[in-house]
């Protein structure tokens, strides 16, 4: 593993032939170098702006959305299409040729006549063709279970009901977010040396960030119309159940032949992750508000993995044994010293021997949290120069 390592670990990275196994590999939670946080980070540091410059949808849902994000040198822009799909057309396959919503992110602020172009092309996905003043193209569908639900709720004057919205966790979720030359969208390459982008994803994760917007914006506004017509007091969406809802994703079969052709890319950010949680283990001594920190939020993951469900026999019993292994850990929690001798090393080593691979791998991404100046810089560090060409040998 070859990530820059400015701080060397007194704890060496762990065995990689421990690390990269599917099941483990699998087990992964998300962390401070995952990277919709290391995108969110960067937008809070440099206080970016975000408006709406327009929103032009009708009572039918139809119509298009510009979202823009303003950083410190640039400004990028979500437009957004919204459709009236007939229900026999909705499929989250991939090779579905209609869909709810579909998007592009665009380089700039779109003038009227881009957004003309940009009807024409992105609602047919890969049927149209974009050019180099795009970054992504994507496209979503409506929660079935869910978006009735919400939208008649709110135009009735009340709350969702928030075991329904658990149940399923998002309104809309895509099938497809691309980026890096499809369709004839930018080339990474011309991007790549933008601070902004120069993590992995960036570029999808800021369309995914503003998609996410658009959908609350677009649910509420269905509401507000569907009320109007019926002549009644429409609810506003209640903030907590808002933040709640994220933007689902229905395969990434597509990661698979990605990570097989970027062996090295893949490498770098597994590389970071093992480098932090070394940089982490070999910490000497914890400060009070480090464990505070730590305590805090593994009481939060505590509720949160409580909430995780599936109808899938593997998952069930997955998650089941999570469960079970965060109780051991929250008992073991309370009466480890946390104080010093290496005490992230003592707990995870504890960890390897008493619980499965989902705990010992959400306690590797908790103990990182209290730890953003000693990690965080390893997020520069996780691409790839992929103008450099060889084959991988299979054997």
């Amino acid at each position: 593993m070859n990530a820059a390592d400015t701080q060397t670990p007194s704890i060496p990275l762990r065995d990689p032939a421990k690390v990269m196994r599917l099941a483990r590999l699998g087990s992964l939670h998300q962390s401070r170098l995952s990277f919709m946080r290391i995108l969110t980070r960067r937008m809070s540091r440099e206080a970016w702006t975000f408006d709406r410059p327009a929103f032009e949808i009708d009572a039918n849902g139809v119509g298009h959305a510009v979202y823009t994000a303003h950083g410190p040198d640039r400004s990028y822009s979500l437009v957004a299409f919204a459709h009236d799909l007939p229900a026999e057309k909705r499929s989250d396959r991939v090779i579905a040729e209609a869909w709810d919503c579909t998007f592009t992110l665009f380089d700039g602020v779109p003038t009227d006549a881009d957004i003309t172009r940009l009807s024409q092309n992105i609602p047919l996905q890969e049927a149209g063709r974009v050019s180099g003043s795009e970054l992504s193209v994507s496209r979503a569908n409506r929660s079935v279970r869910l978006w009735e639900h919400v939208v008649s709720a709110l135009a009735a004057a009340t709350q969702p009901d928030q075991k329904t919205i658990d149940a399923v966790g998002y309104l809309m979720r895509t099938t497809a977010v691309y980026g890096s030359g499809k369709l004839g969208a930018a080339d990474r390459e011309m991007i790549a040396d933008r601070p902004e982008f120069a993590t992995p994803f960036q570029v999808e994760m800021l369309s995914v960030f503003l998609t996410r917007t658009f959908v609350r914006d677009l649910v509420q506004h269905m509401a507000n119309e569907r009320a109007l017509a019926a002549g009644s007091t429409t609810a506003t969406l209640d903030p907590e159940i808002a933040r709640s809802l994220g933007i689902g994703n229905s395969t990434g079969l597509g990661m698979a032949p990605f990570l097989l052709n970027h062996p090295v890319l893949f490498n770098n950010w597994i590389a970071a992750r093992e480098t932090a949680i070394a940089r982490v283990r070999s910490v000497e001594t914890a400060s009070p508000e480090a464990i505070a920190t730590f305590q805090d939020l593994f009481a939060r993951s505590l509720l949160s993995a409580a909430n995780w469900h599936s109808e899938h026999p593997i998952q069930i019993e997955k998650l089941s044994v999570l469960h079970d292994d965060l109780n051991k850990l929250s008992a073991h929690i309370e009466t480890a010293d946390l104080a010093s001798d290496k005490p992230w090393n003592r707990l995870y080593i504890w960890a390897e021997s008493h619980l499965g691979l989902d705990a010992q791998e959400c306690l590797a991404s908790l103990i990182l949290e209290p730890y953003g100046a000693l990690v965080d810089d390893l997020a520069d560090h996780m691409a790839a120069d992929n103008t450099r060409r060889f084959a991988l040998q299979v054997q």
